[in-house]
């Protein structure tokens, strides 16, 4: 027979006495409206608010616990609403003696440290719905068990940035998370942890309100607008296992209940797992296009069917499509609007909605916005038009294993068919076939890429570089060169990670934003600096480390440039050019080591980056802040120029694809195009969604040849587009490991003998932060091994690169 709630009350007094403690008013009174609830036949729900308990109450309250497996309390609810002077290791046992009957946390986690909340991520819980607000957690990594949880609410966890590549691992019954107001941003990781839910079918990270042009009201379950709710409920989202009656999501009048109101309230102990009908629009042809993040949207211009000039459609039992205009009855003479609050940044990114759908097929509701058929379909169009699932247009990830055996039985059948001349690939199969097979199995099981800041050993510097401009030898795979903002220029090997060659300042030289390979003499590069010092170097005749006794180590000076910004080599070693802070162009004869000519008025702005050709040792190309870009020719003395691009805003930069078929432009806040070469003729404009910031300085660059373009900018993460479709690859996100600070691109190269990978010169937004140099290689994974929910990139051994 179940133990009624008098006899454990009268337990709980009774171990009081024997720990020698008052009772705790909180839990008796707990205690007593757990009988009133039993008594009026309601679930006999105990409530527990660990804001009321103190250390000395826990010992008889874990008795108490002891009791209730087999006792008339059918569920025990732990809540914390403030700050509570309870230690947490209490707070924990508490939990985990209750055990099964475990049905709600609800942590406002400011009360705890680090270590309650790494606990909760590796042990787990067996609670059913689980609330942590303005949780300390950065990156998510709940690998415990949470085997009979259904709901997750992490709203303004303003400290979320991502997920661990084994978070969700242990939740097979997790149906409805929220994420309001978080930072997440990056769409492929987060789909990649979310695809680990089976049973996830409500997703939110923002929250959209219903508005009219007459002011702001709410649509009840009823359907019925409330235009006299509080105003103050614009600014909360309604906590999920919270009762919330006057309900803003989107209903179809039509329904006797609000098929979205379970995402609210979880008061019934059996959880319904039947989706109800979702209003079906007859069409939709807008999208979704966030583009600041302090912008209010409507909904009734992102999804015209939720208008109430515009008749809803929803879908009968045979899935077909019945026209419904019971908005326009209700409310006539009033324009429903709906506002987004409380948004990720993950919502503003392009496409988002469309994504997400089309990502995670068994999601029934977004945003507490249903997914109808048509929304399915669309987002199916539009993730093939603007994405790539994977490399090379391959549908479908396969394992390596696979493809290494398809290629030896293909290897065999060649051979045996050799004596008849063969071609060695089959019809619509290059000789690049396999490798390409091969990085699209690499990177489809590689959602986290492996994120590496490079550090030096044998430094015997007493201070750490402060790197400012990086380049790749375009001949030897394993060297790096890079100048630092104190003057410096340091060749590496970025393989071992050892000085090769280590130029000092010798008090000439200021940042050194100019930096250039010779080809034909793979020894020999180019230098400049900002305050116009122009230097060309053998790193064969320069010593390993400091010694002291400063030479000239064959240097060859040439004539100063001011304010220098950019400095680039032609294909046969014979000439280079410089540009910076002017209008102008200045040639330089390397045998000589002479200026030949200044070439004036290029530009009517700043001439910030100025590139030569690969294999066309007079045609070079300027980019300028005026908008325009610039094709000379120096065989027609570059006074009028082949062609001029323009941009809407100023260009950061310009460089031509590896085969020289194509220039690729970057003006400021994303707006990436790349030109025929030959003419100017637009062939691709890449479809990224600007900031409205005027200080997002974008930089892109060629990687795997002219296959695929890398962009960074100032504001935002990597990202990776094919350079035929523009289709975006995927996103890179870069934190810093402790602070969680995210960092910006100052510059980006694809690595030139390496498919898929890159490095990155970054610094974090805050002030006095320091440059770092981080290889990327989107085919091997980061494995995320630890498990601390602060972790992420390490950070340099030495006095970390960086300014």
């Amino acid at each position: 027979m179940a133990i009624d709630i008098q006899t454990l009350e009268d337990r709980y007094i009774d171990s009081c006495r024997r720990h020698v403690v008052l009772p705790n008013s909180s839990i008796l009174s707990s205690l007593f409206k757990a009988e009133v609830k039993k008594s009026n036949h309601d679930p006999c729900i105990l409530e527990i608010l660990i804001d009321d308990l103190k250390d000395v109450d826990i010992a008889p309250l874990l008795d108490l616990c002891m009791n209730f497996e087999t006792s008339e309390i059918e569920a025990v609810d732990v809540r914390n609403e403030s700050s509570c002077v309870l230690n947490e290791e209490y707070a924990l046992s508490l939990m985990r003696a209750v055990n099964q009957k475990l049905r709600v946390v609800h942590l406002q986690d400011l009360s705890f440290g680090k270590d309650f909340l790494r606990d909760i991520s590796q042990r787990g819980l067996a609670c059913q719905v689980l609330t942590l607000r303005c949780s300390r957690f950065r990156k998510l990594n709940l690998m415990g068990e949470f085997m009979h949880m259904h709901t997750l609410n992490l709203d303004f966890s303003s400290s979320l940035t991502s997920f661990q590549e084994d978070c969700f691992n242990c939740m097979p019954n997790l149906m409805r998370l929220s994420m309001c107001d978080t930072r997440i941003t990056n769409l492929w990781t987060t789909v990649a942890a979310l695809s680990k839910l089976p049973s996830l079918l409500e997703l939110r990270f923002q929250y959209w309100q219903y508005c009219n042009d007459a002011g702001t009201s709410f649509i009840s379950s009823s359907g019925k607008s409330d235009g006299n709710a509080d105003f103050s409920l614009l600014d909360r989202v309604p906590l999920i296992g919270e009762p919330y009656t006057d309900t803003t999501e989107l209903t179809d009048p039509n329904l006797s209940e609000d098929p979205l109101r379970n995402f609210y309230s979880f008061d019934e102990e059996v959880i319904n797992h039947d989706v109800q009908s979702m209003v079906e629009d007859s069409s939709d042809d807008s999208e979704v296009d966030f583009t600041s993040h302090h912008h209010r949207y409507w909904l009734s211009d992102v999804f015209p069917g939720w208008s109430s000039e515009v008749p809803l459609q929803s879908e009968n039992e045979d899935g077909e499509e019945s026209s419904q205009g019971a908005f326009t009855e209700h409310i006539a003479d009033v324009s429903m609007k709906y506002m987004s609050r409380h948004a990720s940044p993950i919502c503003y990114e392009k496409h988002y909605r469309e994504f997400m759908i089309a990502s995670l097929p068994n999601l029934k509701n977004l945003d507490n916005i249903p997914i109808r058929v048509i929304d399915k379909e669309r987002a199916t169009g539009v993730f093939s038009e603007y994405f790539e699932y994977l490399p090379y247009k391959w549908k479908h990830k396969e394992s390596v294993v696979s493809i290494l055996q398809k290629r030896e039985i293909k290897s065999g059948h060649n051979k045996v068919q050799s004596s008849k001349h063969r071609s060695s690939y089959p019809s619509g199969k290059s000789q690049y076939f396999y490798t390409r097979s091969l990085s699209a199995a690499k990177l489809g099981s590689s959602t986290w890429p492996l994120l590496h800041p490079l550090s030096l050993l044998g430094c015997d510097l007493d201070k750490g570089f402060h790197p400012r401009q990086f380049e790749y030898h375009p001949s030897d795979s394993s060297l790096m060169v890079f100048g630092t903002l104190d003057g410096e220029v340091v060749v590496i090997n970025h393989e071992n990670e050892h000085i090769v060659s280590y130029i000092p300042s010798l008090g000439a030289m200021n940042s050194v934003l100019g930096l250039c390979w010779l080809k034909k003499y793979p020894s020999k590069l180019i230098a400049g600096s900002d305050n116009g010092s122009l230097k060309l170097y053998d790193i064969n005749h320069i010593p390993r480390k400091v010694t002291g006794i400063h030479g000239n180590f064959g240097c060859v000076t040439f004539d100063e440039f001011d304010l220098l910004t950019s400095v680039h080599v032609n294909s046969t070693d014979e000439l280079f050019l410089a540009s910076g802070c002017s209008r102008n162009v200045a040639l330089y004869d390397i045998n000589c080591g002479k200026r030949l000519q200044v070439f004036t008025d290029m530009h009517r702005g700043h001439i910030n980056v100025v590139k030569f050709a690969n294999h066309s040792p007079s045609i070079f190309a300027t980019s300028s802040f005026d908008h325009d870009v610039k094709m000379w020719d120096l065989r027609q003395k570059p006074i009028h120029p082949c062609f001029t691009v323009s941009s809407s805003r100023g260009n950061v930069m310009v460089c031509f694809s590896p085969d020289d078929q194509y220039i690729l432009a970057s003006a400021v806040d994303n707006e990436v195009r790349q030109f025929l070469a030959v003419d100017g003729r637009l062939h691709l404009v890449f479809d990224i969604a600007p900031t409205e910031s005027s200080q997002n300085y974008t930089r892109s660059y060629y990687m795997n040849g002219r296959d695929y373009i890398i962009s960074g900018s100032r504001d935002e993460h990597v990202r990776i587009c094919c350079a035929q479709t523009g289709r975006r690859l995927r996103d890179i996100s870069l934190e810093e490991r402790n602070l969680g600070s995210s960092m910006f691109v100052q510059s980006l190269r694809g690595d030139p003998f390496r498919d898929f990978n890159m490095s990155v010169l970054t610094a974090y937004m805050r002030p006095g932060s320091k440059y770092k140099i981080v290889k990327i290689n989107l085919l091997a994974s980061s494995g995320h091994a630890n498990t601390d929910d602060s972790d992420d990139l390490r950070p340099w051994p030495f006095h970390s690169m960086g300014a």
